[in-house]
């Protein structure tokens, strides 16, 4: 899956597909925003919702920085999110 480079608030993140899609096929799909690497990685999520079906690698594609900045915004911390390792207990 090819990443997208954004920088918020001087960090650097890599945004790039999850790679879990809803039951529903495709109409929504998480996002990854990674930081940093080794022990020092952060990972926050959230969900994105096309208005076309498209797969997930185009919609991220066709989103404008600002579109990905608004999104950050939404985003939880990996802990709370399957997608990034998160498991119940």
């Amino acid at each position: 899956m090819p990443a997208r480079t954004l920088v918020i608030d001087g960090e650097t993140w890599q945004v790039f597909p999850s790679g879990f899609v809803t039951p529903n096929t495709g109409d929504e799909f998480g996002l990854l925003f990674v930081r940093g690497d080794g022990p020092t990685t952060e990972v926050r999520v959230t969900r994105y919702a096309p208005m076309a079906a498209t797969a997930p690698d185009a919609a991220l594609a066709a989103l404008s920085d600002v579109e990905l900045r608004r999104l950050f915004q939404y985003a939880q911390t990996s802990e709370h999110s399957p997608e990034a390792g998160y498991r119940a207990r």
